[in-house]
């Protein structure tokens, strides 16, 4: 029952958060944020519960929901899925706790911000195709109202252009799970995902086209080059909270695709694929790193950073190697906790004193600002992959394991790395040396500032120095999904 309360406790405190009168702002703020901690309590236990060594689902809970159609009501828990619902716990209060700076429609927000909680939660936790597509269009619905409602100035054509480009590649991936369905020769049929993943009997050529229509759904979500144009508009619009979460958990439901879905169904789909993969990825990383180079905005910087570290996660991927995918796992919850960190200071922090997201019209935020000077600092070189930062082992092991696979490729890839350093280090020369400008306030990081970002930092520190906390986490299920590829 752990897992149904993580999923539907956010829902309840947004049904209860609808009879709380609109203008005791305040109190809408606490409760929401009160309640978005209770999931990370529910974690804390879930850990406790869960014995990483074993590979396969824990904490299963089925009921049948429509059995006349296979359906069921089925939640789990592996080490894949952990770290993720993991990085959720811990962003999503955070991102509450940033947006408290919301003004207009505060009851609206924080209701639509509890309900993509329970959309994100049961994308990781759903182990029914039908239960998980729900869980999956769920979380488009608010990101869709906090973006066009909450955005910025061109906040309902980015609105629009999220929510095309991501219905669309789910109803293409919706026909691939009725083809699966209807295909799998399993007799009676079932959505069941870990029935289907062992026992479904696909054709080869099947197989291929249902492996098509689930990238097209998760290829927009991470997003893969060339399906990444929403992305920067979405980011760049998004107010902090609503970018916080799409960058450290959204892009995150389409690389976790690959791992529980694609990877385990269509093993010979992937292989075939894997070449076309490798170069989508080696092409995401070096593609967003020179786009980054070539931004004057801070925000959309970061949001072309982000593709460029997917495309490592894709490459990773694609070599199917323990390491290259271990590395993968790594940068899905390294990301999950770097991104945000930078968004909310781009976004919020040095927006507030800045009252610009231009790089050339900041300047000397080290001097007059020091903390926020500081923390800046420190998100990039987390963001960059400096050694002891949590950015640094998933690329690292990534590279390693696809080495032997795609050698050339890596190469090729291995000068993202320095145009990652590059772009980086050119904007904390724009925007943290130099003569100070004019700043809106003096004053440095104030406490709830301080409260959203010491705990990123002090999680992508731990993950830096000590990156066996994670990989004791997923390395036994990707073992065993490794094994199953022929991964050497």
């Amino acid at each position: 029952m752990l897992l149904s309360a993580l999923l539907f406790i956010p829902l309840l405190g947004a049904l209860i958060l609808g009879f709380v009168p609109k203008d005791r702002e305040r109190t809408i703020k606490a409760f929401a944020l009160v309640v978005s901690l209770i999931p990370l309590a529910l974690v804390l236990a879930i850990w406790r519960e869960m014995d990483f060594s074993q590979p396969g689902m824990q904490l299963l809970y089925r009921a049948e929901w429509i059995p006349s159609l296979g359906i069921s009501y089925q939640v789990g828990v592996d080490g894949i899925s952990f770290p993720l619902i993991a990085v959720a716990a811990i962003v999503l209060p955070l991102a509450v706790l940033a947006s408290f700076s919301i003004n207009h429609r505060v009851k609206e927000f924080f209701i639509w911000m509890l309900v993509l909680q329970t959309g994100i939660y049961g994308v990781f936790l759903a182990l029914d195709y039908f239960l998980f597509f729900i869980f999956f269009e769920a979380s488009l619905v608010p990101m869709y109202f906090i973006i066009g409602i909450w955005g910025g100035q061109r906040r309902e054509y980015a609105a629009m252009k999220f929510f095309i480009y991501t219905l669309l590649g789910s109803a293409i991936m919706l026909v691939g799970i009725l083809a699966l369905y209807f295909g799998s020769g399993l007799e009676p049929r079932t959505f069941d995902v870990l029935v289907l993943a062992e026992q479904a009997n696909l054709s080869p050529a099947l197989q291929w086209w249902v492996f098509l229509a689930f990238f097209a759904g998760f290829a927009v979500k991470v997003p893969i080059f060339p399906f990444h144009t929403w992305l920067p508009d979405a980011h760049v619009e998004a107010p902090t909270g609503g970018s916080m979460i799409l960058a450290g958990i959204l892009l995150k439901m389409g690389t976790y695709g690959f791992f529980r879905f694609m990877l385990p169904t269509f093993p010979d789909a992937a292989h075939a694929f894997s070449p076309v993969l490798a170069v989508l990825g080696i092409i995401g990383i070096l593609y967003g790193a020179l786009a980054a180079m070539a931004q004057k905005d801070l925000k959309r910087m970061v949001a072309y950073s982000s593709i460029s570290h997917m495309g490592f996660v894709i490459l990773g991927v694609a070599a199917m190697t323990p390491m290259a995918l271990n590395g993968a796992m790594f940068i899905n919850v390294s990301h999950g906790l770097i991104s945000p960190l930078f968004f909310f200071l781009a976004g919020s922090v040095i927006y507030d004193r800045t009252h610009t997201r231009m790089m050339d019209e900041m300047g000397g935020l080290l001097s007059s600002l020091p903390l926020v000077g500081g923390v800046t600092a420190f998100a990039a070189f987390a963001n960059l992959g400096l050694p002891v930062l949590a950015g640094f082992p998933g690329e690292f092991f990534t590279l390693a394991g696809s080495f032997p696979v795609f050698t050339a490729g890596v190469i090729v890839a291995a000068s993202g790395l320095v145009l990652t350093a590059g772009y980086h280090l050119r904007m904390m020369q724009r925007v943290l040396m130099g003569q100070p400008r004019a700043l809106e306030t003096r004053v440095d990081l104030a406490g709830r500032e301080l409260a959203v970002a010491a705990p990123l930092m002090v999680f992508i520190v731990l993950l830096g120095v000590m990156p066996g906390l994670a990989l004791s986490v997923f390395n036994a299920p990707i073992a065993v999904l490794a094994a199953k590829l022929g991964g050497i």
